[in-house]
């Protein structure tokens, strides 16, 4: 019966299944925040409870892990339908939320967070599901809910587990997403059709373990490097043993005919766009980072920075989800009149405005959260858009595996601008009344580095523009 509601044909106008499945997906990736961005609202707590400063493995350990986790399943999705391996992503991330919630010691919750980290993939496998039960034109506006509509869930809940983590502790969290993934893994068991297109092929399980080793080593190295030194043995070990297998994986993936991502035909426009996500989204996470940080740091201190006591960092926390919930669904409206490429250079440049005012924000908070909002609004716009280029990009049956390419390159994005933020921050600390502070020369260096990127990504997606205007506004396809 499930198959029989792919085979009538895809949607092309709103029905009540169609209303009913976008309803089930957009929970889905509220599940995906809870994984993944809702421990931002204790990432102090939590580094005062394990007795660490390493910001970046608390908060980015899981969008880590979605780089082994995303093409793995993207693949398995092509081959064994998506609506199985959905399901599986929503248990793994279950079971990785239960570690968190136990882990007495930071050894024990990085592996969770890892674990944790497949939620990742849910995001990018209710896109693929998008596409092939709706027809182009719809499916680029479904798209855009389904990646932003989770925000206005978002919202609210940002107010209430700031409260419940305030009475019950940090681990409060880890069990609610705990609960939302099972509850979510239910629904998609008896909501969504499987798939009908299935590809057949095996799975490259040791392609992503090379990819996700490698960039744990190379980014291993720049979290520890700052505080160990850059050219002790230990480090420089890491650093080796991850370019190593970066590039064990490059050599294999080159070669296998069934290679986890195939490197040899990506094409232009495909390459270009990852390029513009890696560095666009990178940006917005890693000054997702710095929000709860600044504001915890009263303006009263001297440092240049400082928003405690201006406001409360679930109002912060919240703007940016606003700006994605309204950001998705517009870039997808209007993707179906002016294409997504267009919709995509729109969203870097207000992404490049909203990353400069933030150089205010760290230290206003009614300005921080005007340009939080922005920079959310722009996230949303990126992810729609993202998405709708790169699944033009593939035939019907690989739209599970190019789909995770898109999740590749903003967990990279989003892991190396904060692994590199916080080495940026940890080796500018000053000392105030004995206690080791970020000062203003680090914070606004880092907000530099964030600017930087966004105008790396403005320059990559003129070309891109440049590209598709060329080829006279047809499709934009890619060899396989």
């Amino acid at each position: 019966m499930q198959e029989s509601r792919i085979d009538a044909g895809p949607h092309t106008r709103w029905t009540g299944r169609l209303i009913g499945l976008v309803a089930v997906l957009v929970l889905v990736n509220f599940m995906v925040d809870t994984a993944i961005t809702a421990p931002l609202l204790v990432l102090p707590e939590m580094l005062d409870h394990f007795g660490t400063d390493q910001t970046a493995w608390i908060n980015a350990s899981a969008m880590l892990a979605g780089v082994m986790w995303a093409p793995l399943l993207g693949k398995s999705a092509d081959v064994h339908g998506k609506r199985k391996v959905l399901v599986l992503t929503l248990l793994l991330s279950c079971a990785g939320a239960l570690v968190c919630a136990v882990a007495p010691s930071l050894w024990i919750f990085v592996p969770g967070r890892l674990l944790q980290g497949a939620a990742v993939a849910a995001l990018f496998l209710s896109v693929a599901i998008v596409r092939e039960v709706c027809a182009p034109r719809i499916a680029m506006i479904v798209v855009g809910i389904v990646t932003s509509g989770s925000a206005v869930l978002n919202i609210g809940s940002r107010f209430l587990t700031e409260k419940l983590a305030a009475e019950f502790g940090f681990r409060i969290l880890f069990l609610i997403s705990a609960v939302v993934a099972i509850a979510m893994a239910i629904c998609v068991h008896n909501v969504i059709p499987e798939s009908a297109l299935k590809t057949p092929g095996r799975i490259d399980v040791g392609g992503a373990l090379l990819l996700g080793g490698g960039l744990a080593g190379v980014l291993s190295y720049v979290s520890l490097g700052s505080e160990f030194g850059w050219f002790a043995v230990g480090p420089l070990i890491l650093l080796v043993g991850g370019v190593a297998a970066f590039a064990r994986w490059f050599l294999v993936s080159s070669r296998k005919p069934d290679s986890l991502i195939d490197v040899r035909n990506l094409g232009v426009p495909l390459v270009l766009t990852l390029l513009v996500l890696v560095f666009s989204t990178g940006s917005y996470q890693s000054m997702l980072q710095l929000i709860p940080l600044v504001s915890d740091v009263p303006g009263e201190r001297g440092l240049g920075y400082g928003l405690a006591g201006q406001g409360t960092l679930a109002l912060l926390l919240a703007a940016p989800g606003i700006g994605v919930m309204i950001g998705g669904p517009v870039a997808g409206a209007l993707a179906t009149r002016v294409g997504p490429v267009v919709t995509l250079a729109g969203g870097i440049a207000l992404g490049t405005v909203g990353t400069v005012g933030m150089f205010f924000g760290v230290s206003q908070f009614p300005v921080a959260v005007f340009f939080a909002f922005l920079l959310g609004f722009t996230v949303g716009v990126l992810g729609t858009s993202g998405f709708n280029v790169a699944g033009g990009l593939a035939s019907a049956d690989r739209q599970g595996i190019v789909s995770s390419l898109v999740m590749v390159v903003v967990a990279i994005g989003s892991v190396v601008l904060d692994f590199v933020g916080s080495a940026v921050l940890k080796s500018t600390t000053v000392s105030v009344g004995g206690e080791a502070v970020n000062s203003g020369t680090g914070v606004f260096t880092y907000i530099t580095i964030a600017t930087a990127a966004f105008a790396i990504a403005a320059v990559l997606v003129v070309l891109l523009v440049r590209k598709s205007r060329r080829i006279h506004k047809t499709p934009l396809t890619a060899s396989h």
